[in-house]
């Protein structure tokens, strides 16, 4: 079976596509920016993203999202809720988690189907 990545650095992909599925990288936004910043932010990479690779967020298979602190938890659902409204919400895991730098506050990874 063909393997597809996106954006392929000498560390990782940002996307690889097999078997008719999408495996996203952790999206992270802008460091030092709000919660309902990043989290917007990452949810437009995360679009486009799906949409490099034949996908959208009606295709959605699951989301783990890793917030720095759990007391963001209600800022990151006002903006995760807006977002994936009228669609197929996914199998979804919330936890905390250090980060990789500390100005990080949510990093969202997400498993979707491709379009047939």
């Amino acid at each position: 079976m063909k393997i597809t990545r996106l954006h392929q650095g000498a560390r990782m992909s940002q996307g690889v596509v097999h078997g008719g599925t999408v495996y996203l990288a952790g999206q992270v936004g802008a460091p030092g920016e709000s919660v309902a910043a990043q989290t917007k932010a990452v949810l437009a990479q995360v679009d486009a993203l799906l949409a490099e690779a034949g996908s959208d967020r009606d295709h959605l298979l699951s989301a783990t999202i890793w917030l720095a602190d759990m007391k963001d938890f209600a800022e990151m659902n006002s903006v995760w809720d807006a977002w994936v409204a009228g669609h197929g919400a996914p199998a979804r895991a919330t936890g905390e988690s250090r980060l990789a730098a500390p100005e990080y506050k949510v990093e969202i990874i997400i498993t979707a189907a491709v379009k047939a």
